[in-house]
């Protein structure tokens, strides 16, 4: 898939009836996109970090905040302790004919590869994880250890978790996260803080 915002190209993956990017996104353009002006980042500030395992954004740049604001006047930036209020399909930040997946959309994930219990393994590349913590990548998904930013200037847990937003709110100051861990075959999606910057997968719409 090649994405027209910028002409960078990403393997693509089907599992079930759902159409995966099967790397994370790496676009960057705050100009075009003012959601992620301050608010998405290379691994430790280095370039050649998103090239391999793409960028980290916090969840209001995830779901593209300012494109659905509805006043122009103040934008609402779905922040930390900003309420949202969300179409049921979440663009966001992917590419045209992709949306950013839901809470639902990933738990279909895990169900088609066997369930949470058994998802990191299967879902994990087959490189790049510590202690022992590769997985199987069994249907070509290839989660990396791209590890986060607490959105305070930190970088953590590179080559030990992966961590991808959903497009689902909790409550005003968290969102829905999905974790893959380091030596754990299993996948976890609960909330966080909004804050975080985690890496970002896109779903194909429905035809």
């Amino acid at each position: 898939m090649t994405d027209s915002r910028d002409n960078k190209v990403y393997k693509i993956v089907k599992i079930g009836d759902q159409t995966w990017m099967a790397e994370n996104l790496n676009y960057s353009d705050s100009i075009a996109t003012s959601s992620l002006l301050g608010k998405s980042w290379c691994y430790d500030n280095k370039e050649k970090n998103c090239n391999v395992a793409g960028r980290l954004y916090t969840w209001g740049a995830a779901i593209d905040s300012v494109k659905l604001a509805t006043d122009a006047d103040n934008p609402q930036n779905c922040g930390y302790y900003r309420n949202c209020t969300l179409p049921a399909k979440v663009q966001g930040i992917c590419p045209p004919g992709w949306h950013l997946p839901t809470k639902t959309e990933w738990n279909t994930l895990f169900a088609e590869v066997g369930g949470s219990s058994t998802a990191g393994k299967i879902l994990k590349s087959q490189t790049d994880w510590y202690v022992n913590g590769n997985g199987t990548d069994a249907l070509g998904f290839s989660a990396l250890p791209a590890g986060c930013s607490n959105g305070h200037g930190e970088f953590l847990n590179d080559g030990y978790d992966a961590y991808f937003w959903s497009a689902t709110e909790n409550v005003f100051s968290s969102a829905y996260r999905v974790n893959l861990y380091c030596g754990d075959g299993s996948a976890y999606l609960g909330d966080i803080g909004k804050y975080y910057a985690y890496s970002v997968r896109c779903v194909k719409d429905d035809p």
